[in-house]
């Protein structure tokens, strides 16, 4: 018999599954995020993320799409919360990503915009508490500052920054392991 934790239900789809004889409804999470990639010259701006366990990565700002907004008005959002600067347009998605973690349950669509131009000054408003600084940075220190994040985050960005994306800007990644810190990624 399989024994099922319950799970939030404000982001995902049902599924039933033969297990153990009978059938089960399990509850796999599914989120859309936005991406930003934000340019200051030739800088762009990375969000510190504080994770669960005291582990810190960092990202392009961006952040899960609430019901009811388009991809565009939740990464404009997600933006000024996280970095208190308001982007009036975005162009764009420059490159989408898909990845799946079966293990855990869960699977991810995110789509990342690059900002027209910003106005405001940097003020951490997350209502998350999850962005813990807010930083530019010269491309010349990404890989080094990307370094042991996730594929899935990390490939993708330096590809476009690289303009070495793939013809149809998609990378599709599956994520092995349940784990956190034991999490592995590959393209497929």
């Amino acid at each position: 018999m399989t024994t099922l934790t319950p799970r939030p239900r404000q982001h995902g789809i049902r599924m039933s599954v033969l297990t153990v004889n009978r059938w089960q409804t399990l509850y796999m999470r599914k989120w859309t995020v936005g991406g930003g990639v934000i340019f200051d010259a030739d800088r762009i701006l990375m969000v510190q993320n504080h994770r669960r366990g005291g582990r810190t990565d960092w990202s392009t700002p961006g952040g899960v799409i609430d019901e009811g907004e388009t991809v565009v008005q939740g990464l404009t959002r997600e933006v000024k919360e996280e970095t208190g600067l308001a982007v009036a347009s975005w162009i764009g998605p420059i490159y989408t990503i898909s990845a799946e973690a079966p293990e855990m349950d869960w699977t991810l669509r995110v789509e990342v915009h690059q900002a027209t131009g910003f106005s405001g000054d940097i003020q951490i408003e997350d209502p998350d508490g999850i962005v813990r600084e807010v930083q530019w940075f010269t491309r010349d220190l990404l890989p080094s500052l990307l370094e042991g994040q996730q594929l899935w985050l990390r490939e993708p960005l330096l590809s476009y920054l690289d303009e070495q994306l793939p013809d149809d800007a998609h990378f599709n990644y599956r994520v092995l392991g349940n784990e956190a810190g034991q999490l592995r990624a590959e393209r497929v």
